[in-house]
């Protein structure tokens, strides 16, 4: 999958369990879990803006892609 969700690193260096942010974010713990191990389908804006307000950090720290295809120079 091309989006990688960084979560679990963003709430190590927060020293922040999945319990207290499930508590500072109003998720429930399984919502959260489905998100930190990239299960998650969506996610919506205020929910994003939400863990990123709790954990002091910006969508990119927490979203990344990464192209998992290669690139065929002949097919551009």
């Amino acid at each position: 999958m091309p989006i990688i969700v960084n979560l679990d690193v963003m709430m190590a260096k927060r020293k922040m369990s999945l319990n207290e942010l499930s508590d500072k974010v109003g998720l429930t713990l399984s919502n959260l879990s489905i998100l930190k191990t990239g299960k998650a389908k969506a996610i919506r804006f205020s929910t994003l803006e939400t863990i990123c307000e709790v954990l002091n950090c910006q969508p990119g720290d927490i979203l990344e892609y990464v192209n998992d295809e290669p690139i065929n120079p002949s097919n551009p």
